[in-house]
């Protein structure tokens, strides 16, 4: 386990490293300090891709178990806290509708403040056909999806990546990548439309070479 933050991190960063360095060594009220200071934002992503609540809530516990398990494997040079325990929590929601036998679907929870953290999907596009990030969950063709992302330039890649793909929101991913904040949600914006376009030509090219 290398849990020493690197000093460019944000306090929060920091001290959720210290945490979950603790919390590997048993320590039960630094895991509850992390939990405090985390779950808020774990239980958002869960709900952008498990919308039944009570599931999400289920979902919750079961991260959180895990992180406890696996305190011991967090990596300060692979990730930061929040990064790693947003795959969990993604992993676990996802795996909670493919057994279920759904589609993910990663749709903001906070729809009425634009200067909050998270994307508004359903704002971003005003068409009635799926969003880029349904696109991105439908995706079965990894190579489609590859060529898709490589369209986009370095920081819309970046940000998307860190967005969605990570769960981190707006502010979050602002201060990893220390830009403004306007011009991430500029970057994602324009990523997902980029991404949306090329995914449905990449379906429609898969429809007429499966007829």
């Amino acid at each position: 386990m290398t849990s020493t933050a690197p000093e460019d991190w944000s306090q929060r960063s920091q001290a959720l490293a210290q945490h979950l360095a603790r919390s590997a060594l048993g320590d039960r009220a630094a895991f509850q300090r992390l939990y405090e200071q985390t779950s808020g934002h774990l239980f958002a992503v869960l709900l952008r891709i498990q919308r039944d609540r009570a599931i999400a809530e289920d979902l919750l516990q079961e991260v959180y178990v895990s992180a406890w398990k696996a305190a011991a494997s967090f990596d300060a040079r692979q990730a930061q806290p929040l990064t790693w325990l947003t795959h969990i929590a993604r992993n676990k929601a996802i795996d909670s509708l493919r057994r279920a036998q759904a589609q993910p679907r990663m749709e903001s929870v906070h729809a009425e403040h634009d200067d909050d953290d998270r994307p508004d999907l359903d704002q971003r596009l005003a068409d009635e056909g799926p969003g880029p990030a349904e696109l991105l969950e439908r995706a079965s063709d990894a190579r489609s999806l590859a060529h898709c992302m490589q369209g986009l330039s370095a920081q819309q890649r970046q940000s998307v990546a860190l967005a969605f793909f990570d769960g981190l929101s707006h502010a979050e991913v602002a201060e990893q990548l220390r830009e403004p904040l306007g011009t991430v949600k500029s970057w994602v914006r324009r990523a997902l439309l980029s991404l949306k376009n090329c995914l449905e030509r990449a379906a429609q090219r898969d429809d007429l070479a499966g007829t």
